[in-house]
C-alpha cells in the first residue's frame, strides 16, 4: 500500500501519495483544470446540461462560468437537483472558476426506490436567467475527501422533480472542494422502515468511515412509533454510526406550516398521532448517548412563526401543492443555511472545507 507523508510521518491512505506540501495543505491537490473535450459534451443553452460517463464515487469539479462576449448569471446544479454554486453574474469577458465535490452515485436520487436511477454518470446542469460555462474540470477526488452523509425523510433527500427540494439538496453549496454531501435519505422513511429496509440503514453503514461526519433526521414519518421505539431506533443508528468511527449529529425534524392563530400547533411542532414530542424524544437520545444535536425544530419554528401564518407559506409548497410539509426549493435553502449553521457551531467541519460567507 502507499501511504499518505504528513509531517515527516507515514500515515496510510488508501493507496494515495501525497506530496508533503500538499499535505500541509490540508491533503487537497490542485484543483482539476478545464479541459476541452469535456465542455464539449454539454448541450443547450438555458439550461446548459452535461454528462461524464464515469464511475460512482466522489469527483473534484472545477467550473468556469462567464462569456468573454456577453455578460451572465449562472448556477450550478449536479445530479438530482444538489446546488452547488449559487447565482453568480459575470460582465462580458469577465470568467469565474469554482470548484466543489460532489458524490455520484445509483440512484443520484433518493435511496429508497422513490424515484428513477437518474443518468449515469455525472450530470451537471448550468442554470439561471442567463447561464454560460466557458470551462469544466473533472477528476477523481482523493481519500482525503471529507464526507458529510445525511440519513432522513422527504424533507432531506435529494428530490428529482420540481418543485419538491429537500434541506439537504441545498447543503452542498456551503462547502469547498474537499468535501463531498452524501444525501442517504428517502421519501416516506422513519427511524422505523430506514432500519428495516436493507437499501437504507444496510447499505449506508457499510459506506462510513472514521473522520466521516452523518446527520439524521427522522420524525415526520414516525407517526405511529411509541417514545420508547422512537428511542431505541435512534440509539441504535447512533451506535452503529459510532461503530464504524464516524460522527453522528442528531437533527430534530423541522416543522409543518401548521398553526393555530399565530403559533404552530403539535402537528407543526412534530407530535404525532400517539402524543409523543418527537423532537424531545430526539434531544433526550442526544442528552443520554452525548452525541452532537442540531435542534432544527426549534430553529425552524423561529423562522416559521416569524414570518407568521401567510408569509411562511413560500417556505413551503402550500400554494402549489396544498402541502404545508415539503419544502420549497427558497424553504429548502432557508433551512440547509439553519443545519449549516448548526454544523458550523459543533465545530465537526475543518473550516477550510467552509464556502466564504
Amino acid at each position: 500500500m502507499r501511504t499518505l507523508i504528513v509531517a515527516g510521518a507515514l500515515v496510510s491512505c488508501a493507496g494515495l501519495v501525497l506530496s508533503p506540501a500538499t499535505a500541509a495543505a490540508g491533503g487537497l491537490g490542485p484543483a482539476p483544470k478545464p479541459d476541452p473535450a469535456l465542455l464539449a459534451q454539454c448541450t443547450g443553452t438555458a439550461p446548459i446540461t452535461c454528462t461524464f460517463d464515469v464511475p460512482p464515487g466522489h469527483y473534484d469539479v472545477t467550473v468556469q462560468l462567464g462569456d468573454r462576449r456577453v455578460a451572465a448569471q449562472t448556477e450550478v446544479f449536479a445530479e438530482a437537483r444538489r446546488l452547488m454554486v449559487g447565482a453568480t453574474d459575470t460582465a462580458a469577458g469577465g470568467l469565474v472558476r469554482r470548484t466543489f465535490t460532489v458524490n455520484v452515485r445509483n440512484p443520484e436520487a433518493q435511496q429508497n426506490g422513490f424515484s428513477g436511477p437518474g443518468t449515469p454518470g455525472l450530470t451537471l446542469t448550468f442554470a439561471g436567467s442567463a447561464p454560460k460555462v466557458s470551462g469544466i474540470g473533472l477528476a477523481p477526488a482523493g481519500c482525503e475527501t471529507q464526507r458529510l452523509f445525511l440519513a432522513g425523510d422527504s424533507t432531506v433527500t435529494d428530490q428529482d422533480a420540481v418543485p419538491y427540494t429537500g434541506w439537504g439538496q441545498r447543503l452542498p453549496i456551503s462547502y469547498r472542494r474537499g468535501l463531498s454531501v452524501v444525501n442517504h435519505s428517502g421519501s416516506g422513511e422513519s427511524s422505523v422502515s430506514f432500519l428495516a429496509k436493507p437499501e437504507m440503514w444496510a447499505a449506508l453503514q457499510p459506506q462510513l468511515r472514521p473522520g466521516d461526519v452523518a446527520l439524521v433526521q427522522f420524525g415526520h414519518n414516525d407517526k405511529q412509533s411509541t417514545a420508547e421505539v422512537f428511542r431505541a431506533n435512534l440509539t441504535e443508528i447512533v451506535r452503529g454510526i459510532r461503530a464504524t468511527g464516524a460522527q453522528p449529529v442528531l437533527v430534530t425534524p423541522v416543522v409543518r406550516r401548521w398553526f393555530t392563530g399565530s403559533t404552530l400547533n403539535s402537528t407543526g411542532l412534530i407530535v404525532n398521532g400517539l402524543g409523543v414530542d418527537l423532537p424531545a424524544e430526539m434531544r433526550s437520545v442526544a442528552a443520554a448517548e452525548s452525541v452532537p444535536l442540531i435542534d432544527l425544530t426549534a430553529r425552524s419554528q423561529a423562522v416559521v412563526e416569524g414570518l407568521g401564518p401567510e408569509q411562511a407559506k413560500a417556505l413551503y409548497l402550500t400554494r402549489e401543492k396544498r402541502d404545508d410539509t415539503h419544502t420549497s426549493e427558497y424553504g429548502a435553502s432557508v433551512y440547509a443555511g439553519l443545519v449549516a449553521t448548526g454544523l458550523k457551531e459543533l465545530g465537526l467541519i475543518p473550516d477550510r472545507y467552509w464556502a466564504a460567507d
